[in-house]
């Protein structure tokens, strides 16, 4: 890379390193006062634990040798070994990620889970969770080779859609599951305790996912800068007005926390799709993810899982949502847009094949063993 390509990665990475703070901030604004510090302490310590297993072995394991394999080997880049200048920008830019989806689970859980109970699942999501499902998105794995198995267009996930919001997403909805509902679970059960708090984690997230979607662009001679850039912006901003119409209309105001949730809702959807739509169908995607979040985040209510700051509503929704609009409205390869079907399909296979596999194989069935274990313990005791 030449020195500017190096500048901007190395600037894209800080960037989306500090959009884990914000989100420490964004999910701490929302938990009542005496929680605070400890929903804070998750987002930290997923800094600190995943980047060091990132480094060892995380790196390593995101990539294949083969579609086929399920993740790469963890020594075959152990400690980073063997890697050049542009190799160790990547792997650090690449830690951001791993780092945010680890963090962005913690939402789910909030006054339920120990600190310590909370690292132990980290380490287990990310080694046999992300670090593989990262191989599968952008490391040769079956994912990215999809498209010529079934003779159809790649899949299409710039930013982590997949491999991030899904799987985040996912795993929220499999921890809330096997850790149950909080005593007297019902709509109104929390109220964010400072909203300034809120409103600034999500500034930090909107600023920083400039980094997460723009920042891959050192590795493609920033070919699409300006159009993911005004895409990021476009699609949050009609993220939040969607949100809030239906704020309006259920609820009869329109919130600030209904604004910073619209914003991340939008930020979740454009992800995978920021290179590939054009800035007007950007500007469709956010509405339709903002309004959808909205609707969603009540389902748990309905359906009877404690999702306690609505990850599932909003980042597995609008993630799932970001990934089949491409079968639409992909340029060029989208149903509407020049394609077929082909673009679709693919990527329904991907999106549902990561939230399949993630329900049915997530560490988070760990938790349960350990619940059981405990319970029984006190029994025989």
């Amino acid at each position: 890379m030449d020195t500017g390509s190096l500048a901007w990665a190395v600037m894209a990475t800080a960037l989306v390193l500090l959009m884990t703070p914000g989100l420490a901030f964004f999910y701490g604004g929302l938990v009542k006062a005496q929680s605070v510090v400890s929903m804070m302490m998750m987002s930290f310590g997923s800094m600190a634990l995943i980047g060091v297993l990132w480094v060892l072995y995380g790196f390593s394991m995101s990539a294949v040798s083969a579609p086929t394999d399920f993740a790469g080997s963890p020594f075959t880049n152990f400690g980073l070994e063997g890697l050049d200048n542009d190799g160790l920008i990547g792997a650090a830019f690449g830690a951001t990620f791993a780092i945010i989806t680890v963090a962005l689970i913690s939402g789910a859980i909030a006054d339920r889970a120990k600190f310590g109970a909370w690292l132990v699942f980290a380490g287990l999501f990310a080694t046999v969770a992300y670090f593989p499902v990262a191989a599968w998105v952008w490391g040769g794995g079956w994912i990215m080779e999809l498209g010529s198995w079934l003779d159809m267009p790649d899949v299409i996930d710039y930013a982590g859609g997949t491999a991030v919001h899904i799987n985040a997403g996912a795993a929220a909805l499999a921890l809330a599951i096997v850790l149950g509902k909080r005593f007297g679970f019902a709509k109104g059960i929390m109220q964010p305790h400072n909203v300034p708090l809120v409103m600034l984690g999500a500034a930090l997230l909107w600023f920083g996912w400039f980094g997460f979607n723009v920042g891959a662009e050192f590795l493609n001679n920033m070919e699409n800068v300006g159009l993911i850039t005004v895409n990021t912006l476009g699609a949050t901003a009609a993220a939040i007005l969607g949100w809030l119409i239906i704020e309006k209309l259920k609820e009869g105001k329109a919130t600030s926390i209904g604004a910073a949730s619209g914003a991340v809702s939008g930020l979740v959807a454009i992800t995978p799709a920021c290179a590939n739509v054009t800035p007007f169908w950007a500007l469709v995607l956010g509405v339709i993810a903002g309004v959808a979040a909205a609707l969603a985040v009540d389902l748990k209510f309905k359906l009877g899982y404690d999702d306690s700051l609505d990850v599932v509503g909003i980042h597995l929704v609008a993630g799932m949502i970001g990934t089949l609009f491409l079968g639409f409205f992909a340029t060029d390869t989208g149903l509407f847009t020049g394609g077929d079907f082909g673009q679709l399909i693919v990527q329904a296979i991907a999106a549902f094949g990561v939230l399949v596999l993630q329900l049915r194989c997530s560490p988070c069935h760990w938790l349960r063993y350990r619940e059981d274990h405990r319970l029984q313990g006190k029994e025989r005791g």
